[in-house]
């Protein structure tokens, strides 16, 4: 459905149009949706900067056969994310999915950090897109790529960065080790069963132990709650009565941090520590003038001036021999 705008004449004495009204006087034919949108509008704009700045403005130039105000513009709607669209590149917010090591100085980016990354195909699996995603470091602005693996489910770095190992060992943890994506694939195929019967049976008596191991131990810590629980809260009381004391101790000296409790190679540290002698010399010194110094103004002639500077360099002399 399309409705026809026609201006009407202003008659003398009454207001001019708003800036949106006098935009649209033409006879071209509008789309109703627009047309509401702008006649809606128009009692809350009453300047022309408004309407710009809401996207409602239509020049007096543009008309329906010229599409929307994007392609009348000349531009996208995504901006200068879309610079390089004619690239099939499109500029997103990319965040770094785990702790990577940069390429360039060996900082450490972490998990979580966000890019404008330049996102673009290049390639598929099955009908699945896979994307790369080519970033600057913070650090250094060495180039960082990173690619979808859809068929692991994960992001793969193709150059620029090395990923944190952040792994352990399955017999120090005392664990199982699940088995990966391929081996659970094949233990769905019966002849492959068939084949490594052998190696299963051998697992199993190696794992046995183990399994019997940590059950033993899962039964041992929890077949008592109530003396669990009990030597849980002793410890927890013990802990804040510690926490209380330090805090205490801090507040005496006039520190706002806890302290750690004192051991032999802080006290063996401390004794090792010699000042410069000449602190110590010059405080003497110092305190000296000022015990020999008159309570009295000194006089103005420079007779009795000198004898009082020798009489105080005598009492400093006499002062630094009795205080060696």
């Amino acid at each position: 459905t399309q409705i026809s705008f026609f201006s009407a004449r202003r008659s003398p004495g009454t207001s001019p149009s708003p800036p949106i009204y006098r935009s649209l006087r033409t006879s071209a034919r509008l789309p109703a949706d627009i047309l509401l949108l702008l006649l809606l509008a128009g009692d809350n704009m009453s300047t022309l900067a408004a309407a710009r700045a809401d996207n409602f403005y239509y020049p007096p130039e543009w008309s329906p056969k010229k599409g929307g105000l994007n392609k009348f513009h000349g531009q996208h709607a995504l901006r200068e994310r879309a610079r390089k669209l004619d690239q099939g590149i499109l500029i997103i917010r990319f965040e770094m999915p785990f702790n990577v090591w940069c390429g360039g100085c060996s900082s450490m980016i972490g998990k979580g950090v966000r890019f404008n990354a330049e996102k673009k195909q290049v390639g598929n699996y099955y009908s699945t897109k896979i994307w790369s995603f080519s970033m600057k470091s913070p650090c250094c602005q060495h180039e960082i790529v990173i690619h979808t693996d859809p068929k692991n489910t994960e992001y793969v770095i193709i150059s620029g960065a090395q990923r944190k190992t952040e792994d352990f060992d399955v017999e120090d943890a005392e664990t199982l080790l699940l088995p990966a994506d391929e081996e659970r694939d094949k233990l769905a195929d019966p002849m492959y069963k068939l084949e490594h019967q052998g190696e299963d049976i051998r697992k199993k008596k190696e794992e046995e132990p183990v399994l019997v191991r940590l059950q033993r131990l899962s039964d041992s810590r929890h077949s008592d709650d109530y003396s669990l629980n009990r030597t849980l809260r002793d410890r927890l009381r013990s802990q804040k009565k510690r926490v209380a004391e330090e805090k205490k101790s801090a507040r005496k000296m006039g520190l706002g941090v806890r302290l750690l409790p004192p051991s032999a190679e802080d006290a063996a540290a401390a004794a090792r520590v010699r000042f410069a002698s000449n602190f110590e010399k010059n405080r003497k010194d110092k305190r000296a003038a000022i015990k020999a110094a008159s309570i009295f103004p000194e006089p103005s002639g420079s007779a009795s001036k000198d004898k009082l500077d020798l009489a105080l360099k005598r009492r400093n002399i006499k002062a630094s021999a009795a205080s060696a």
